[in-house]
């Protein structure tokens, strides 16, 4: 037994730690920073009415897109399957607007009817 050796000759890349993201980190950072500010900037500066509130919703989809393609990692996958998980997102939150302008109307229509 005091001859066998549990030495590894493979002093290879078995288990080794991969090398720090910083400059990824920092870039993510500084692009949902700029991401933000720039929200900011449009919600506090700018008179209310629907072009502000088109462009700050805009901007808040394109952050999101950039989060959950960074840290999701949906970026490095198969354009298959951004698809697969892209169309059923967009076709709900269409759903979420159309029933939203729906009940507005059907609201209002039995609103004005019992007026």
């Amino acid at each position: 037994m005091a001859a066998h050796s549990h030495h590894n000759e493979d002093h290879g890349h078995v288990g080794d730690i991969p090398k720090a993201q910083t400059k990824a980190i920092w870039k993510t950072f500084v692009i949902l920073c700029v991401i933000t500010a720039i929200e900011f900037a449009f919600a506090f500066m700018m008179e209310a009415g629907t072009l502000r509130n088109a462009i700050f919703i805009g901007l808040t989809i394109l952050k999101a897109f950039y989060i959950v393609g960074e840290f999701m990692h949906l970026k490095h996958e198969t354009k298959g399957l951004i698809w697969a998980i892209l169309v059923p997102t967009i076709l709900l939150c269409w759903l979420l607007v159309a029933l939203l302008v729906e009940g507005t109307f059907y609201g209002d229509s039995v609103y004005n009817y019992f007026k």
